[in-house]
């Protein structure tokens, strides 16, 4: 894992302000944008909205029967069920199916739940060589560095670092030209592929009723992965579970509309067990893992509702705070506003309790969200749970009980009113450099003059007109 800073303020202050979080600011506007013209032109999308947080919910209110019917279902179509408690038991088990299958090359297609249990770390530590095949993955790969975006992994790179990282690394002519660019790693990663002994998957979603998984990519990738080597492994978060095919319809129609701008993903996969006898190809085992790793505890508890994110990264491109910091600056594998919450709720609190902090509050990304999760309430629940557990910052603290003895205090608030409208008499609308703490806000931005008059007494003043 790459060291990072201990806090969130930390790792998002050697990021404010340079090219790449400039970079991925750009993006993530670009990327909403397609969002907000997709769904313009959906005029079923927000009942579909409303259909999909009801499957999300319903399905997690009864996630154990829903994992024992896709369980059996998979067994029954020729596959093998693997239940991990926690990211040690998931990597021991993919590592013991691939020393099983002798195999010394695996590839695998893009998967956050891999990311999250380090994966690529254990089989390396196995001499079990792995590829990333995602183009954007694989970029991060060579490059040593970590995924900034859910579904954009190098969102925070320009085309120019991915020219020099090629030449690099894999010992081509230098080019900044993005189809030339593509075309080089297709090249190389076409006989990566035909030379693989196993596969590994994440999973977007899985079919209860059939034992089917679902993969969901924009690159040819994902089908090679899948259906090439002689294994297939997917590893699979436990809630990422639909009852039927019908209900998978729905999920689809608002994936891509939300993540990409797009009507459906390039590449719609569905795998049902291993290859038959009259198939083409195929593999010939199919194994899903299906981890836990903190999630039965989150489903106990009053963040349970993140666990119906679909991982569209629409959160992501329409916050504040993640467009100006990037990826990165949140330290874990999930970034933006849905990072805020699942971090701290699967990891702990202990380690990750300025998370939660790290929105505005504004609300945008539960406007953004496919199957509307109250992100901001489950952000301050995680805030009060940090703070009742004296995680809070001293200073913070501090200032909100002051605050709290003057607004429970009717005199004493209206004299700091009066006191605070002084500013507002000396002339600049603005104030432009702030002292102490307060200069972490003008640093960056300016802050409104208080009026010159407190409101309640304009009030006072102008109820009867």
């Amino acid at each position: 894992m790459i060291e990072q800073p201990v806090r969130f303020v930390d790792r998002a202050s050697m990021r404010l302000d340079s090219a790449a979080a400039r970079t991925v600011g750009i993006a993530a506007r670009r990327m909403d944008k397609l969002r907000t013209t997709a769904y313009a032109e959906y005029p079923e999308g927000e009942h579909m909205r409303d259909r999909a947080r009801q499957i999300r919910l319903q399905t997690l209110a009864r996630l154990d029967h829903h994992l024992d019917e896709f369980a059996a279902a998979l067994e029954a179509a020729g596959g093998q069920v693997h239940w991990a408690a926690d990211a040690a038991e998931a990597n021991a088990m993919v590592t013991s199916i691939a020393t099983a299958g002798d195999a010394t090359r695996v590839v695998k297609s893009k998967s956050m739940v891999t990311e999250e249990i380090e994966l690529n770390e254990s089989l390396e530590h196995h001499g079990i060589e792995i590829v990333e095949t995602d183009l954007g993955e694989f970029i991060v790969q060579l490059a040593g560095d970590r995924p900034s975006h859910i579904i954009a992994p190098v969102l925070h790179m320009t085309r120019f670092e991915i020219g020099e990282l090629f030449a690099e690394k894999l010992g081509v002519p230098y080019t900044d030209d993005p189809t030339e660019l593509n075309a080089i790693a297709r090249n190389h990663l076409r006989s990566v592929f035909l030379t693989a002994d196993m596969g590994v998957s994440g999973v977007n979603f899985a079919v209860a009723e059939t034992g089917s998984v679902c993969l969901v990519t924009n690159e040819g990738n994902g089908r090679l992965t899948t259906t090439a080597p002689r294994i297939h492994v997917a590893v699979m978060g436990m809630e990422r579970i639909v009852p039927t095919f019908a209900d998978l319809g729905v999920v689809l129609e608002v994936l891509a509309r939300s993540g990409t701008g797009q009507r459906l993903s390039v590449y719609t996969n569905i795998v049902t067990g291993p290859r038959r006898q009259s198939d083409p190809d195929g593999p010939e085992e199919l194994h899903v893992v299906i981890l836990d790793n903190g999630r039965s505890r989150v489903l106990a508890g009053h963040s349970a509702e993140i666990l119906a994110c679909i991982r569209c990264g629409a959160c992501l491109n329409v916050c504040p705070v993640y467009r100006e910091t990037g990826g990165h600056a949140y330290g874990d594998v999930y970034p933006g506003p849905i990072g805020a919450v699942l971090t701290p709720a699967l990891r702990g609190l202990d380690d990750w309790h300025d998370l939660p902090h790290a929105s505005s509050l504004c609300g945008a990304c539960e406007d953004a969200c496919p199957v509307r999760i109250e992100i901001p309430d489950l952000l301050l629940a995680l805030r009060a749970e940090a703070n009742d557990a004296g995680h809070a910052d001293r200073a913070l603290r501090r200032a909100l009980s002051a605050y709290a003895a003057a607004a429970t205090r009717p005199t004493a608030f209206r004299a700091l009113l009066r006191s605070g409208s002084f500013a507002g008499l000396l002339g600049d609308d603005w104030l432009h450099r702030l002292p102490g703490r307060g200069a972490a806000w003008t640093d960056s931005r300016d802050l409104p003059r208080p009026a010159a008059e407190p409101f309640y007494l304009w009030w006072k003043r102008n109820r009867g007109a």
